[in-house]
């Protein structure tokens, strides 16, 4: 008897357990089933002058959210619930990565000192303004019983800026200096945020000295450089890997999955070292296509561009549709509820503050970075400026998960006051991604018309080699332009032109040591040695000199 009833405990069991496997397939394939729509949707409004996939994957999450909110009586919202782990260990190392590998190097180089300052000194700046903001506000307003170290994590959490959504705005070959700015800033912002944010949580900030000041620039210092390091470093290695063993005369296969698990295993080495994943993978991205690319055979190479770029794009999607669910998680609004007309005055508080402290940065360090530049086309114009400071105020996935780990244990919260933060900063995060999403592209338009003459640096067709192969030194016609003595300018066709009058600056002695040192050792485009069955054939070396490799 004792062992039938111990054997129909266990069928109850392993039934409950099949009910919760099948809910989770079920929950899965619908999820999947959205993307799906997101995508063909993104499609139809491919020339739609306002909407983009981001946004609507974000609405298409928002009503789904909704429609599951009415069908469960108000019980549940969304599919998931929204984890850090998920969004910094899967969802964001692709997107970063693909970045670095599409990125107009020799455009993200020329500007990296701005691109620096932005990112470090302006985030600073944006921290600072905000947290005061919050500080000297919401404790006269009584949202809630929050001390130094919210009001300070409050300021990391709005003053990162949303990356991915930036990848779906601008398009870098339309304009290629605001592209590198913004997304460059994005990237190096990020890492800053999450620095200060951690810095926040772990001080005392009962006590804080000069020390500790000193001790925060530090720590910053040695991030960005250490993370940096690591992912050359993991690139470089790739690299080396391919170019010795040279994996495709026996399967191309392993020449791919050999660069997706390298750029993986920096982004997670960074983590585990408590570096800046997305500092560590994106450069690794940058070095992997300046070396590794050019050592795998011309199938990897098609291969390894298309994927990085589709799991790039799925996971931007699964992210914007992930949140647009969340958003209205009912759990959280149900604290709130109360009180609807405070949660709406903190998130435009929060807006205005978060539009505040980028104008505080974005203006005049660019007069700084100004006053660097020789050239008035390397100067960064007012009209660019503006787009610069409206391109960064969208806040996204990285914000969110700042503030569930602020103000949440495992995603739940039963503070009032927490919840506010958590409803605001959803509620800034779909504000800025839509509204200022659907304007950024035709403000562009505006303030930067087309050119007619724009050159196009390469085929649209993604099997040429020169679609592949062309050197990404070009820029179109207009303020980011090369100019030659003359006045001309200098098109990404006019090699010659280009290699008769060299200008010694950082990119030329650059490109000096990498010919001479790194390009015999870790291969590159033009210095893989031709043997039968290598991955760079003849013809192919024969297409772009030597000189003009970057």
């Amino acid at each position: 008897m004792g062992a039938d009833l111990g054997l129909l405990i266990g069928k109850m069991n392993n039934t409950r357990l099949a009910t919760s496997e099948y809910d989770s397939v079920v929950n899965m394939n619908l999820f999947v089933a959205l993307l799906c729509a997101c995508i063909v949707i993104g499609h139809l409004l491919e020339e739609n002058r306002w909407m983009n996939e981001s946004i609507t994957a974000l609405v298409i999450g928002l009503c789904t959210g909704a429609t599951i909110l009415l069908t469960s009586g108000g019980k549940n919202s969304h599919l998931f619930v929204f984890s850090e782990d998920l969004f910094f260990i899967y969802l964001l190392p692709p997107i970063i990565f693909n970045a670095g590998f599409q990125v107009k190097k020799k455009q993200f180089f020329r500007n990296f000192m701005t691109i620096v300052l932005f990112g470090a000194v302006g985030t600073a700046i944006s921290f600072t303004i905000i947290s005061f903001g919050a500080i000297n506000i919401f404790k006269r307003m009584n949202v809630g019983s929050h001390d130094l170290g919210d009001f300070l994590a409050i300021g990391a959490i709005f003053s990162a800026t949303d990356s991915v959504c930036t990848l779906q705005v601008l398009n870098q070959d339309e304009t290629p200096l605001l592209y590198s700015l913004v997304f460059g800033e994005g990237v190096v912002n990020d890492a800053t945020s999450v620095v200060i944010f951690n810095a926040v949580q772990n001080f005392d900030l009962s006590r804080i000295t000069t020390s500790d000041a000193f001790q925060l620039i530090g720590n910053f210092f040695y991030l960005f450089v250490t993370s940096t390091w690591l992912g050359a470093g993991a690139g470089l290695l790739s690299a080396y890997v391919i170019k010795r063993l040279y994996f495709g005369r026996h399967s191309t296969d392993r020449e791919v999955a050999i660069m997706i698990l390298m750029a993986y295993l920096s982004y997670m080495l960074a983590e585990l070292f408590y570096l800046s994943g997305i500092l560590t993978v994106f450069f690794c991205g940058i070095v992997m296509s300046h070396y590794t690319w050019h050592n795998v055979t011309e199938k990897s190479r098609v291969t390894t561009k298309h994927t990085f770029a589709t799991l790039s794009f799925i996971s931007e999607l699964f992210i914007f549709l992930y949140v647009g669910m969340d958003a209205l998680d009912i759990e959280k609004w149900r604290f709130v509820q109360d009180s609807p007309g405070k949660s709406v005055g903190v998130s435009s508080i929060l807006l205005g503050l978060v539009m505040v402290g980028r104008a505080c940065f974005v203006f005049p360090l660019s007069y700084l970075s100004n006053l660097t530049k020789k050239n008035d086309y390397e100067k960064i114009t007012g009209a660019q400026q503006v787009l610069i400071w409206w391109a960064g105020l969208m806040r996204g996935a990285v914000s969110m998960a700042l503030a569930y780990n602020q103000f949440t244990r495992s995603g739940h919260t039963k503070l009032r006051g927490n919840a506010i933060m958590i409803t605001s900063t959803i509620t800034v995060v779909l504000f800025s991604t839509v509204v200022f999403g659907l304007m950024t592209k035709p403000l562009v338009r505006l303030l930067l018309p087309p050119s007619k003459n724009m050159s196009r640096m390469a085929s649209s067709d993604p099997t040429s080699p020169k679609a592949f192969l062309v050197p990404l030194l070009g820029n179109e016609q207009g303020p980011e332009a090369e100019l030659g003595q003359n006045g001309s300018t200098l098109f990404p066709s006019s090699l010659r032109v280009l290699l008769s009058t060299p200008s010694h600056t950082v990119h030329y002695y650059w490109r000096m040591f990498d010919n001479a040192f790194m390009r015999p050792v870790f291969g590159g485009r033009g210095f893989v040695p031709y043997i039968p069955g290598t991955p760079t054939e003849q013809s192919v070396h024969n297409l772009i000199p030597k000189e003009d490799n970057y």
